[in-house]
């Protein structure tokens, strides 16, 4: 993953010193897109996950109220 190698360095270079302006941007879009995918990811695994009653019944999951 690119996007993964990239982040890493931009993390690397902050640390050791520091990061230009368009650096911290890229930092934070590429940030984001990362957890944007990561949490499309679970989501679709999650619409595949079924439950099993104890009659053997499949149940989708539901989301979660609040």
């Amino acid at each position: 993953m690119d996007m993964v190698k990239r982040i890493n360095y931009l993390a690397k270079k902050s640390k050791a010193e520091g990061l230009t302006e368009s650096e911290k941007d890229e930092q934070a879009k590429l940030r984001r897109e990362y957890i944007d995918k990561i949490k499309k990811n679970l989501r679709s695994e999650l619409n595949n996950v079924y439950t099993v009653d104890d009659c053997g019944v499949e149940h989708k999951l539901k989301k979660k109220k609040d």
